[in-house]
């Protein structure tokens, strides 16, 4: 004879200490208790994407394909002199030097989603799908841009790059030479703030303006400016100005730079790693995702997803660009 009524109904739980975790609480019954499936997708972490943030974009909407070309005309140069009474006035031929922005970099994806699948889920997984491929098609683009920008970089007249690929340290305030900038705070290495500095001073002496000036660089740098006896976590540093609380840039700028970080920075073969900086006018892009579509698999039953993402880059101006070589002990 059943003890109670719900003995009459269900079978006790044959639950065990071992399995005590599969348990609500270690309650009879409690393998009756419904399962609960969340319509909350946990996403990946996604990079920020920075190549837009920092390349001039006023070409995006010129784009429509793969292969298409904008032809940019580079502003010309005014020759100034001094002039005297009753003296003719030379004038200048202007000359409409262009520069051609080639939409020649395709990135694409493509995935199949089952009858079965969307039937059965409690999630859009079509939607969720095509928002983190989305996102890594991102991440290309910012690659590809990034590794256009360091390619870009004069190496003379001026030479913009900082110390060189090499696991050598180069002595403290040496920049030039071969060797890799050796970023840290004791005697002998360079302060990262003062390679800052002096990515700041070269683009003074081009004329570059100070405004949309930018640096970008990874995690590992940026845990170097917030080292324990780092200038940046003083409270009187800069007149407060660019000083780092709670590892943030208070003000957002330092040395005149908006603060930049990446993933996407391609790795060194001997160096710990690279860095650069540069004025927001001096690389242009322009990228557009051409297609996104659903079609019907022929030979399952499910939907295809795909899409199409192409961009180019160039850089206009490679005297508005430095990157350096660094290296950490």
């Amino acid at each position: 004879m059943a003890n109670n009524v719900s003995d009459q109904y269900f079978e006790p739980s044959t639950d065990t200490d071992a399995n005590f975790a599969n348990s609500v609480s270690g309650q009879a019954n409690s393998y009756f208790l419904p399962a609960v499936y969340s319509k909350k997708v946990l996403n990946f972490f996604r990079k920020a994407s920075v190549a837009e943030a920092i390349t001039n974009t006023d070409y995006a909407g010129e784009i429509t394909a793969y292969g298409d070309t904008v032809r940019i005309i580079k502003e010309p140069v005014i020759t100034v002199y001094q002039y005297e009474r009753g003296q003719d006035v030379t004038q200048t031929k202007l000359t409409d030097q262009e520069v051609n922005l080639v939409v020649d970099t395709a990135n694409a994806f493509k995935f199949i989603v089952d009858d079965i699948e969307t039937s059965m889920s409690h999630v859009n997984f079509k939607e969720v799908a095509s928002s983190s491929a989305a996102y890594a098609l991102r991440d290309a683009f910012d690659s590809g841009v990034i590794a256009a920008m360091f390619a870009g970089v004069p190496a003379s007249s001026p030479n913009h790059i900082l110390g060189s690929d090499n696991a050598t340290d180069l002595a403290a305030g040496t920049f030039d030479g071969t060797g890799n900038l050796d970023i840290g705070y004791a005697s002998g290495e360079h302060d990262p703030i003062d390679v800052l500095s002096h990515m700041a001073r070269l683009l003074d002496e081009q004329n570059v303006p100070e405004e949309g000036r930018w640096f970008l660089a990874n995690p590992e740098f940026y845990e170097q400016l917030v080292q324990s006896n780092s200038k940046l976590l003083s409270v009187d540093f800069n007149a407060g100005q660019g000083s780092i609380r709670n590892g943030l840039v208070s003000s957002g700028k330092l040395r005149g730079f908006d603060m930049y970080k990446t993933n996407n920075i391609a790795a060194t073969t001997n160096a710990a790693g690279k860095c650069i900086a540069g004025h927001i006018s001096s690389t242009c892009t322009a990228q557009t995702i051409v297609n996104t579509e659903v079609i019907r698999d022929p030979s399952s039953f499910g939907d295809i997803v795909r899409g199409l993402h192409v961009y180019g880059a160039k850089v206009l101006r490679g005297e508005a660009l430095v990157s350096a070589f660094y290296g950490i002990d």
